[in-house]
Order: C-alpha cells, then structure tokens, then sequence
C-alpha cells in the first residue's frame, strides 16, 4: 500500500538536496514533494512543486509549506556567504524559521543537516552557529527531529570550494588510518547523507536522534 504524505525540501540545489530530491521522487511513501528555493531545479515530475521565492518571506508562503516531512539542506560557508551576518542569516536564521514555520503546520518530522563539531559554546563561529541551531530547532514541537553531522563532504558543487578539496584529498590518502574513533574524521559521500535522511524519515519514530558521520556512511560507501 503506499502512502500519500508530502515531503519539503529545502535547498534541493545544494550538494545533498540535488542527491536528495530524486530519492524524494522516486520514494512510494511521498504522493508530493514539494521543493522551496530561489531557484528552479532541473527537475520535471509529476510528483514535484516547486516553490520559488526567496527564503527571506517564507512567512508570506506559510500555507504552500504544508507537510508531513521536511527536509532542510540548507547551508553555505563564511567564503561564499561574504559575512558572518551572511552566514547566520542561512544558517541560523533560515533554518529556524523553516522549523517554526512547518511545525506550526503540523508537520510531524524535520530533518536537518548540520556540521560535525556543531556547539553553542564553540569559539570557532560556524560550529557555534551550527550548535545555535540545533538547539533552536530542538524546541520546536515536531514529533520527531533528526539531526545530521556529517564530516568533510564530497561529490560536485556548483561553486568550487578549494579549501574542501584539498581537504578532501588528504583525507583520502589518510583514509586507511582513520579507524576507530577517529572513523568520524573520513570524508563523506553526500548521497550518504541523502540516503540516510530519507531512512530517518521512513522509520517513523520520535524524539530527537543525532546522526554522526561515521553512522551515517554505509558500509559500501567509499571512505574514499
């Protein structure tokens, strides 16, 4: 029997929502699947709608953000933000206002990808900022939250982060020694992250569950 429930994506463009949306699509538990951004996606399905509009009045849209499961892949850096106001107002701000605004809509599950080393006491202003968040959308009423702490990420980016993948290449070549404990370090597939989003939702549990990169990854999963 499948089942008719609405999922809301936001930031499909990104590097885990384009890995995410199609997985969305193709799921027999979504009749919908409804895409929020400034941006269209290249994407043509039946089961798609999509919601252009700029993330600052997602108040003005709160009745076309009506569903059971949100996803929320929302996410820059300080580099392509330009700030550190830039920065929260994405990360912080648009996040939580998501959250408010589909939990006032009874929606019964969020789920949020946030950073490895997310902490509201951190002096290192993006995890900070990620832990500000978490906190944030902890408090809001959902029957279950999902949080999502992945490590470096890898796949194809619009924009080129050069700092990423150098990072990402040394991590590569020290993937082998990256066991035990420090297994959380090893670079990440995004398409791991999407996939495990999508499994947390058809779980249907509750309460809140944080998701660390190493149990994010499958075990067929490149390291890399």
């Amino acid at each position: 029997m499948k089942l008719q429930k609405t999922a809301l994506i936001a930031g499909a463009s990104g590097l885990i929502g384009s890995q995410l949306l199609p997985l969305l699509l193709a799921s027999d538990r979504y009749a919908k699947v409804i895409a929020v951004g400034r941006r269209p996606v290249p994407h043509v399905h039946p089961k798609l709608d999509q919601r252009i509009l700029e993330l600052d009045h997602l108040e003005e849209h709160r009745l076309g953000l009506i569903a059971d499961d949100v996803f929320c892949c929302l996410g820059t850096t300080m580099r392509q933000a330009g700030s550190k106001e830039a920065f929260y107002t994405v990360d912080y701000l648009y996040v939580v206002k998501l959250a408010a605004i589909t939990a006032a809509n009874f929606a019964a599950q969020f789920m949020v990808v946030s950073a490895m080393g997310a902490d509201a006491g951190s002096r290192i202003y993006y995890n900070r900022v990620k832990g500000e968040m978490e906190q944030a959308v902890r408090r809001t009423p959902f029957r279950a939250i999902h949080i999502f702490r992945p490590s470096l990420l890898l796949g194809e980016r619009d924009a080129r982060r050069t700092g990423e993948q150098v990072g990402a290449v040394l991590l590569r070549l020290l993937n082998p020694l990256l066991l035990g404990p420090l297994r959380k370090f090893r670079p990440l597939p995004a398409a791991a992250v999407a996939r495990a989003m999508l499994q947390a939702a058809e779980d249907d549990g509750g309460g809140i569950l944080v998701h660390l990169s190493d149990e994010i990854a499958a075990p067929g999963d490149p390291g890399p």
